[in-house]
């Protein structure tokens, strides 16, 4: 497998310039090695949860669940129809206890506490450990501790920077354009909200899923430890590791899109149910639709409409967004 770029002296100018316009995965060593929080880690588990205990204000976080069993893994039962874990609200505190507790534990139950929001789960963790100025755009980070739990290989519809703060972390990314190899799963029933493949990574059944030798043939993968960060560019597949029975991670996911536009995955799900089906031939029409007016939109395919006559296709705002939605919503509703 091959390892994921390393840049050990990451700073604004070069992210922006340089690691940004490339869009590939890039692990930042010790870019965050200087936080209050790194720091306080270093001595022990004890140390950081008495650390986030501090900061704590009794917030309630979503938090899994799984038993002993599942060694970790949070997945689908066999069937597909169910998951191996549960979810549920949680305070951050009573986590901590929990995670601490098991450590003793030979055999001890998964806990992942998720993408909770530092300003609602510790604001004063977040006036304390500021990412470098590396984004232009203000980002809401999240914080996400665990024990020794593997996240599912997945990708997110936005860019991510995520910074370990105690444990440490394997983190295996395969290219979106591996998405033929990767037997993704139902797209409506995931894990945490996104898409998910179905391969197990730690011992791939190939006879099952042959097509993810491809994908594998072009994983990278990167072991981080506290004070590392690294760059997941957009709809890069990713799995996730914690491979420490106490492990603590702040991500910075951002996206360039307008925030009135809407998800991408929700569109393909429109064009699921109204275009899949079409016979070859009618498909083959619509693709050539979609790449007129979508993936290759341009002023020039518009000039011969007024701004005015534009209608559905005119630019971008917040007002055209609503309109279109209420379409959409009128014509959904009478089928």
């Amino acid at each position: 497998m091959k390892a994921i770029m390393e840049l050990p002296a990451v700073d604004a100018a070069i992210f922006r310039a340089e690691i940004l316009p490339a869009g590939q995965p890039v692990v930042m060593r010790g870019l965050l090695r200087d936080w209050p929080a790194v720091r306080a880690g270093r001595a022990s588990a004890t140390d950081m949860a008495a650390y986030l205990r501090g900061m704590d204000v009794g917030a309630l976080a979503e938090t899994m669940y799984g038993p002993p069993a599942i060694g970790g893994h949070f997945f689908y039962r066999e069937d597909l129809l169910g998951l191996n874990f549960e979810r549920r609200p949680a305070r951050i505190a009573d986590t901590l206890e929990q995670l601490l507790a098991a450590r003793a534990d030979p055999a001890p139950p998964a806990i992942y506490l998720g993408s909770a929001p530092l300003q609602q789960a510790f604001p004063e963790f977040l006036r304390q450990n500021i990412l470098p100025p590396l984004l232009d755009a203000e980002v809401v980070p999240r914080i996400w501790i665990g024990n020794r739990v593997i996240v599912q290989t997945h990708f997110d519809i936005s860019d991510n920077v995520a910074g370990v703060i105690h444990g440490r972390r394997r983190f295996t990314l395969f290219p979106p354009e591996q998405l033929p190899n990767m037997y993704v799963g139902p797209l409506d029933f995931t894990l945490a909200g996104q898409p998910v493949s179905l391969v197990k990574l730690d011992n791939p059944d190939l006879g099952k899923y042959p097509r993810f030798s491809g994908a594998l043939a072009e994983a990278r993968s990167a072991d981080l430890e506290p004070g590392d960060a690294i760059y997941i560019p957009y709809m890069w597949w990713h799995h996730v590791e914690s491979r420490d029975s106490f492990n603590v991670l702040v991500n910075y996911w951002w996206n360039d899109a307008r925030p009135w536009t809407g998800s991408p995955l929700e569109a393909l799900v429109h064009s699921i149910l109204s275009v899949r089906d079409l016979s070859p031939e009618k498909r083959a029409l619509w693709a050539k639709v979609f790449q007129h007016y979508v993936f290759e939109a341009s002023e020039e395919k518009l000039a011969h409409l007024t701004p005015r006559q534009r209608g559905i296709l005119g630019e971008s705002s917040p007002r055209l967004a609503a309109f279109i939605k209420d379409w959409l919503a009128r014509a959904l509703g009478r089928r």
